[in-house]
């Protein structure tokens, strides 16, 4: 019995919820140093797609850093396996940043002083943003590629995030294959425990154009 339990536990782990300690204060204040949450991995199976608004936990090999010069080897592999069943931790490839822009959007800053836009539509980002912070301290102007995400962390002030990666290979742009699942809980600690729901402001940018209101 006990281990059809753990069998079961494990599969879990691996196809349905995933759970992820926060590993810095990039997402304050939605997302704390330390909390445990739970990732969906069903939130975009069966041709669903990350929407804006959501915040996503993914592997920022290829886009946030570098892809290993070496093959991975038989270790790397059983690590991998052991990351995915839940039994060894994220590591330093697993980031968690909130979805501001999808496939075909156009997505703007014009540095301190303005709001973001989506496709010509300033969002209201006041409801998540860190305290103090503002929108974006950079300027940018981009078209997310299809298939594509671009990211950030609601602490702006503190997040490296895809601003940090214009000008590199892949343009800061997060594959959304690289997306491990949608960060829908905080279950630990008992005091910070919350839903993390899409903000209303995206609302807005609804039928905006490019490839956006995917499902």
């Amino acid at each position: 019995m006990a281990g059809i339990c753990l069998l079961a536990l494990l599969l879990v782990n691996a196809f349905v919820a995933r759970p992820f300690t926060v590993p810095s204060g990039s997402m304050e204040d939605a997302l704390r140093p330390g909390d445990r949450l739970i990732a969906n991995q069903l939130a975009y199976a069966f041709g669903g797609h990350p929407q804006r608004g959501d915040v996503v936990v993914f592997d920022g090999t290829g886009s946030f850093l570098r892809e290993p010069d070496e093959p991975a080897g038989f270790w790397d592999g059983l690590r991998s396996l052991g990351r995915d069943l839940g039994l060894a931790p994220a590591g330093n490839t697993v980031y968690v940043k909130r979805v501001i822009g999808i496939g075909g959007d156009r997505v703007t800053s014009t540095g301190p002083g303005g709001r973001i836009t989506v496709n010509g539509v300033p969002i209201d980002e006041s409801s998540y943003l860190a305290p103090g912070d503002e929108p974006s301290g950079v300027a940018f102007d981009v078209v997310v590629p299809a298939g594509k995400l671009w990211v950030m962390g609601d602490h702006r002030s503190a997040s490296r995030d895809s601003r940090d990666h214009l000008g590199e290979p892949g343009g800061g742009f997060v594959p959304e294959s690289k997306v491990i699942g949608r960060a829908d809980w905080v279950v630990y600690p008992i005091p910070h425990w919350s839903s993390l729901d899409r903000p209303s402001a995206f609302a807005a940018t609804a039928g905006t154009g490019g490839h956006g209101d995917q499902r």
